[in-house]
């Protein structure tokens, strides 16, 4: 990335966008809600944690903005700092507290490509699976990987959110979403090209977070169970 373009946007976001933006965090668990945005910047989409902008000026570039008093800039930081340069993952240009430069992801989330009817091919599933052994071999632990968070561009897979790599607590979403494209999307839907409708995903959405919850729940209560029978022996 040309350095003069870079700082020619530091000095935009300094002299207009930071004096003039507000973002709020209305509530802990619910997206944060951007109440003002100064022309010419754009709103490109909001988060649990921040809200990310662009100037037309820099269509290559987007602002990520954190809410007062929401967590997870510094670790986010920490986790782009040990990505560095990877064609699947965004890349941090600059960082001051509560603010990130990245280079801006281009494509449509495979979310959307279900309800668009849009073609996922196989090599799509692979590039991002080589985005997160990438990750692996950085330190990270890729974390909440759903079909929310990956894009399809050009035939291509990328990585889109990468705030929760730091965790490592095992997350399953990535392998349990490879299951359901291998088993059901590339025999079925694939060929057909249907288009399902947000309702229908939505659905299916609530549902595998319903049951991975109870499971979850479940399988906590068993190991309790395990640990007092233990401590009675």
């Amino acid at each position: 990335m040309d350095q003069s373009r870079i700082q020619s946007l530091i000095t935009s976001i300094q002299q207009e966008l930071i004096p003039q933006l507000i973002v709020e965090s209305v509530h802990p668990h619910n997206p944060a809600e951007v109440r003002f945005i100064p022309p010419p910047w754009e709103l490109l989409g909001t988060g649990n944690y921040a809200a990310v902008v662009y100037h037309p000026e820099y269509p290559d570039m987007v602002v990520k903005v954190y809410a007062p008093g929401r967590p997870g800039f510094e670790e986010e930081l920490e986790v782009y700092r040990r990505l560095g340069s990877h064609p699947a993952f965004s890349e941090c240009f600059y960082a001051q507290e509560g603010l990130l430069v990245l280079k801006r992801l281009y494509g449509v989330t495979l979310y959307d490509c279900l309800h668009r009817g849009l073609r996922v091919p196989p090599q799509v599933i692979r590039d991002i699976d080589s985005a997160l052994d990438y990750a692996r071999t950085r330190g990270l632990y890729p974390h909440d990987v759903h079909g929310k968070n990956v894009m399809m561009f050009e035939g291509k897979g990328l990585v889109v959110d990468i705030s929760d790599f730091l965790h490592q607590e095992k997350c399953s979403k990535w392998d349990n979403l490879k299951k359901a494209y291998y088993c059901l999307y590339l025999p079925v839907l694939y060929p057909l090209r249907l288009r399902v409708p947000y309702s229908l995903l939505n659905m299916v959405r609530k549902t595998y977070r319903f049951m991975t919850s109870f499971s979850g729940t479940i399988f906590h209560l068993f190991n309790r169970l395990i640990h007092r029978k233990s401590l009675k022996k």
